[in-house]
């Protein structure tokens, strides 16, 4: 019963999606349509043993109550990761201790010996930038930014129809990018990454040294709080978001100069403010940005999908060309 039953089938209209990140899984079935027939998730808990068997429990879950046949005809394994990946090798170039031990897991390598199809294995807003490609805004565009804007800043960025990789998988790393020679110092060893004043994390903790400074207790205020507090029109909190859209502005600005996109899009838990933070992101960046470049660009919110990372991992089996294991064959029963 369960994956025990999966079987490869190169024309099946199913693949299986895993969105991998270091608090949560989500897995499930999805069409090429990016519908889910199927879902659920687990507790990623990083440091309590491997994450590939993390992922065959959630898989288990996953199509232990699948009855019908055709469910278990599956194209193909797609995973979003956490991390940088090696695109070539499908593996894990480098993770922080977010999920300890997890550098150098050959992600690919595990999943297609224990079940003999094609597996995708992508950094997460790669994914991410998948999905708007097929679904959402940027239907129809070769030339396109995307950026999630979450507990960090990461990036994918879409030059004539295909994702730009760089030498091993990870070209994309936006929230690396310095905006201030002279900034805050981030994790990563840099200084002034964009990061640092454009996620969650960075917002949080530059309104905590503000109210410190003020002397008001800064306990527990979180970027969510920050972005409820700018829209009532706080002025600790205006202050730090004029200073966050004012980056970002400038991180934009940059990209559009170097990549002369379509259109950027704008996901994750901080872009998902509402319209008025989209609106001052496009007021900075057009103010910082050749109008040369600027006369048809959009700046617009990514694909709302709850799964859409899931899906997006689905959606690389219809992508690229399917690539067979060395010892794989097709109709293999597992």
């Amino acid at each position: 019963m369960g994956i025990t039953r999966l079987v490869y089938a190169p024309d099946s209209t199913y693949a299986i999606g895993i969105d991998l990140g270091g608090t949560k899984i989500n897995a499930g079935i999805v069409d090429e349509r990016g519908q889910v027939l199927s879902a659920c998730s687990l507790p990623t808990l990083p440091g309590q043993g491997s994450i590939p068997d993390r992922i065959m429990e959630i898989l288990g879950k996953l199509f232990q109550n699948e009855g019908g046949p055709d469910l278990f005809r599956i194209r193909g394994i797609g995973v979003a990761s956490a991390g940088q990946i090696n695109w070539e090798q499908g593996s894990v170039h480098f993770s922080t201790e977010l999920i300890p031990g997890y550098t150098g897991t050959p992600l690919r390598r595990i999943l297609e010996e224990r079940f003999q199809m094609p597996v995708f294995v992508d950094n997460d807003v790669n994914v991410l930038t998948l999905t708007e490609k097929r679904l959402g805004a940027a239907q129809g565009l070769r030339h396109f930014l995307c950026l999630a804007l979450g507990t960090g800043v990461g990036g994918g960025i879409m030059v004539d129809g295909q994702i730009v990789r760089g030498s091993w998988g990870g070209a994309g790393e936006i929230g690396h990018m310095s905006v201030d020679f002279d900034g805050l110092p981030c994790i990563c060893g840099g200084v002034g990454c964009l990061e640092q004043y454009a996620s969650g994390t960075g917002i949080g903790a530059r309104m905590r040294k503000e109210l410190e400074d003020m002397g008001q207790n800064a306990a527990g205020v979180d970027a969510r709080e920050v972005m409820a507090l700018w829209q009532a029109g706080d002025p600790a909190a205006s202050k730090i978001m004029d200073e966050t859209f004012r980056a970002l502005g400038s991180a934009l600005a940059s990209l559009i100069h170097m990549f002369n996109p379509e259109m950027i899009v704008l996901g994750g838990g901080v872009a998902e403010s509402g319209e008025a933070f989209i609106d001052r992101v496009r007021e900075e960046t057009m103010r910082r940005a050749m109008p040369s470049f600027t006369g048809s660009l959009r700046i617009v919110s990514a694909y709302r999908g709850n799964y859409s990372g899931m899906i997006g991992a689905g959606l690389q089996l219809w992508e690229y060309p399917l690539r067979m294991p060395a010892s794989g064959r097709e109709g293999k029963a597992l």
